[in-house]
């Protein structure tokens, strides 16, 4: 193999070989990111726990439930604990500054979710204080929030009578082990939203949004949940009971198909940096035209002359994925600080890279193999002519 013949028609034309191979790094780069997100997205779905079942009207999640109904489901067969979740839709400082805020019941949420681990602060303090809260390690780190500080959040859902904001005051900040809980939610006490409500210091829905109910072990999930369903059947309000895989996967449809938009849109990038590719290559082997006839007359084989055109390619877009993966795992950190409160599980994979490489070779092999077969069949008489 004539290796510095390689190299010095890759170099001949620069600029060509540099926008190729640009356009390669976006695309592996675009590949990574987009793949990354759906990954995000099934994330929650994969990590749920199979001991916790979510409690919601049969109406929409949106409608709320009677607080009446803890004490029900409590009582139902296999049902460990019930904890109550009511979304707050609270801002900090400016609605731009948004992030998920969540009332419950203190001591049934910590048993019911193992997997949230207090890094920093005291379990304690936030039993003990009303006010108290557990804020996510990303959405601490986002605005700097400190144990002990106070977090003035704007009641969007839940505003003040008197015009100003909720005041929570950090007790722990936590970090989840499992992606079905992600890092930046804060966790505060119905307590203190149910007193605001009662007293008139606040407005907003009454009842309950979601119960989550955690399960005896070796409880059966589907009995329990019909159980819980057939109790209500009458009303006030129906419910409609899922496993947490199924609650999350909610949340997903609710975007729409996004794994069948981003698979379009990847679709797209790689036909047109194929094309792109393809019409490099194309353009090199007519140029490269002589240099086959002159390797041929020297005794070199058509397997060689073949491999040499593979391997032009293959390096052009090897380079390109090689720096469109290490783009993507560069500023993977950046994409996680980002896309914490809307693509929490967002990582990129290590089935990614592998997907990465895959159609880096793809591209390289699907560039080359048309401008390689035609230099292999090509004349010795014939390349030479075409270039007299």
């Amino acid at each position: 193999m004539p290796w510095r013949l390689v190299f010095k028609n890759i170099t001949k034309h620069w600029l060509r070989s540099t926008l190729t191979v640009g356009s390669i790094v976006l695309a592996i780069f675009l590949l990574c990111l987009l793949r990354s997100l759906v990954v995000a997205l099934d994330a929650g779905v994969r990590a749920s726990a199979v001991d916790r079942l979510v409690v919601q009207s049969s109406v929409s999640l949106f409608v709320y439930l009677p607080e009446s109904y803890e004490a029900k489901i409590a009582e139902v067969d296999g049902v460990r604990t019930v904890c109550r979740w009511n979304w707050f839709g609270g801002y900090y400082q400016e609605p731009s500054n948004f992030f998920a805020q969540f009332a419950t019941d203190v001591d049934d949420f910590l048993t019911a979710y193992p997997e949230v681990e207090v890094i920093e602060g005291s379990v304690e303090d936030f039993r003990r204080e009303r006010q108290a809260c557990l804020v996510g390690a990303d959405t601490a780190s986002r605005f700097g929030f400190k144990v002990g500080d106070n977090v003035p959040l704007i009641g969007a859902l839940f505003p003040r009578t008197d015009g100003q904001p909720w005041n929570f005051k950090v007790a722990g900040i936590y970090r989840s082990k499992k992606t079905n809980v992600d890092n930046s939610t804060l966790f505060f006490h119905t307590e203190y939203l149910e007193k605001a409500l009662e007293s008139g210091e606040s407005g907003g829905p009454s009842g309950v949004g979601i119960f989550v109910v955690q399960l005896e072990p070796g409880a059966d999930r589907v009995a329990v949940a019909g159980a819980i369903d057939e109790q209500f059947a009458g009303g006030p309000q129906r419910t409609q009971t899922n496993t947490e895989a199924e609650f999350q996967a909610q949340f997903v449809s609710m975007v729409g198909n996004v794994p069948l938009f981003v698979s379009s849109i990847g679709m797209g990038v790689m036909i047109a940096i194929l094309l792109a590719a393809l019409n490099t290559m194309l353009m090199a082997a007519r140029e490269q035209t002589r240099d086959v006839g002159v390797l041929k007359a020297l005794g070199f084989s058509d397997g060689s002359v073949f491999g040499l055109m593979i391997t032009q390619s293959l390096i052009l877009c090897g380079l390109g994925g090689a720096m469109g993966i290490l783009l993507a795992k560069a500023t993977e950190p950046v994409l996680i600080y980002l896309l914490s409160t809307t693509f929490p599980g967002y990582a990129v994979t290590g089935e990614t890279l592998q997907l990465a490489v895959f159609v880096t070779l793809g591209i390289g092999v699907f560039a080359g193999i048309t401008p390689a077969w035609r230099a292999k069949n090509l004349q010795v008489i014939t390349a030479l002519r075409a270039t007299a």
